[in-house]
């Protein structure tokens, strides 16, 4: 049997319950106790490191952001992968033919060009809010990109994604997407980041829940989906544990003997 030596959690829906938008002292407590064992612990996110929270008592490790566009630890950055500066200018131009304003996130930040409601509420999950720049433009010419966020439903992809060549739509929410690099993606990450640690698949395992979740789950040795994942995810999961309210991370670590 192979050791887990690595575990990848997404945030939202995984660790947070989205409904009371806080983590559980059950699952707080797992990962405390986890790194009490020297299991190296990740979080695997499509939030960029501004977004990250912050669990009273616990660090993670290794930080998987932008859907897998930047990951880094707190010794140095282990992959970056930006949008190509063409791409994102015409991802803007295409979310202004549908009257859609957007976010762009650097490494340090996340500036927009307008707000509306999606876009709103889509920054106050990870407890941030909209920060219209003038100097929009001198972020974007001057930066690497690495996410472009906008409000928009599915049936505006195709005109959102128009001649885009190297980027891709990720999204775990109705209302609102993430765009990331083609080549990016959380599975990536986690690729590059069993590389740096020089551990192998197997001994991974990774919790998710929405569609973004997909690769990473596929990528890890042990993918298990949450009770409240999307059916998609639950389809490619070797396992499928309770719901986030029902503290399903601590109840998969108590059974499985990992805590």
């Amino acid at each position: 049997m192979d050791i887990t030596k690595i575990i990848f959690f997404d945030i939202d829906g995984t660790l947070i319950d989205m409904k009371k938008k806080r983590i559980s002292e059950k699952t707080l407590d797992t990962l405390i106790r986890l790194k009490e064992k020297n299991i190296i612990l990740g979080v695997a996110t499509g939030r960029s490191p501004l977004g990250l929270p912050q669990f009273k008592g616990m660090e993670f490790d290794v930080f998987l952001t932008f859907n897998g566009s930047y990951c880094f630890n707190r010794q140095q950055s282990i992959f970056s992968n930006p949008i190509p500066t063409d791409d994102v200018k015409k991802i803007i131009s295409n979310a202004a033919s549908i009257n859609r304003p957007v976010s762009i996130a650097t490494k340090e930040k996340l500036v927009s060009n307008g707000k509306d409601e999606d876009l709103v509420e889509y920054h106050s999950f990870a407890n941030l809010e909209v920060i219209i720049d003038d100097n929009f433009d001198d972020v974007l010419n001057n930066n690497d990109i690495y996410q472009v966020l906008a409000g928009c439903h599915k049936k505006d992809y195709p005109e959102l994604m128009k001649n885009i060549s190297h980027a891709k739509i990720t999204a775990w929410w109705d209302r609102a997407v993430d765009i990331i690099p083609t080549s990016s993606s959380k599975g990536i990450g986690i690729d590059k980041i069993l590389k740096y640690y020089h551990l192998d698949k197997s001994e991974a395992l990774a919790f998710g829940d929405g569609n973004n979740d997909i690769e990473m789950l596929q990528a890890a040795g042990t993918g298990i989906a949450m009770g409240n994942a999307s059916k998609d995810l639950k389809a490619v999961a070797d396992g499928v544990c309770a719901n986030v309210e029902n503290d399903g991370i601590y109840y998969y670590c108590m059974e499985h003997g990992l805590i």
